[in-house]
């Protein structure tokens, strides 16, 4: 899976305005101060703040004493849930959907593998919450991928025989 700089930078303002919502839940965080904190170009990240807005997780307020703050509660909010506003689904084959794309001959079976990529990445992103990365307490299923031998461990891009 590609994380794209907009999600990054997206789930990373929101991590900010959920650990604020947890000091203060009506309490307004300015532009500035999240760009800021986690090194994220204003510019950019004003357009991220505005595509959340509008998909209704965070609320703005205009003026000296103005800012943002999340909609809802961190604890409401999964990460699949924001990956798709900011970049669609979760699991795209050449810009369509998994079951909707077909294959003939010895590829005919591929799209069940793309099927099960994107129900693995459902199974972690829909079931991890703002609130559990500020917290850093996961589930037992997150937990237990965190602690596989080999989770830590990036693997060559191929291997050569």
């Amino acid at each position: 899976m590609q994380v794209s700089a907009k999600v990054d930078y997206g789930m990373r303002a929101l991590l900010f305005l959920a650990e604020s919502y947890a000091a203060d839940p009506t309490g307004l965080v300015k532009g500035d101060a999240i760009a800021k904190s986690q090194s994220i170009p204003i510019k950019f990240l004003e357009g991220i703040l505005t595509e959340l807005r509008h998909a209704g997780f965070i609320i703005s307020q205009r003026g000296a004493v103005g800012g943002y703050r999340l909609s809802r509660s961190p604890e409401k909010i999964s990460l699949a849930e924001v990956i798709r506003v900011l970049d669609g689904p979760l699991a795209a084959v050449r810009g369509l959907r998994p079951e909707n794309v077909t294959y003939t001959g010895s590829a005919t079976h591929l799209q069940d593998v793309w099927v099960g990529v994107r129900v693995a990445l459902r199974s972690v992103l829909e079931n991890v919450s703002l609130s559990d990365v500020v917290s850093g307490k996961f589930g037992p299923e997150m937990s237990q991928l965190l602690n596989q031998p080999d989770a830590w461990v990036s693997r060559p891009g191929y291997e050569t025989n």
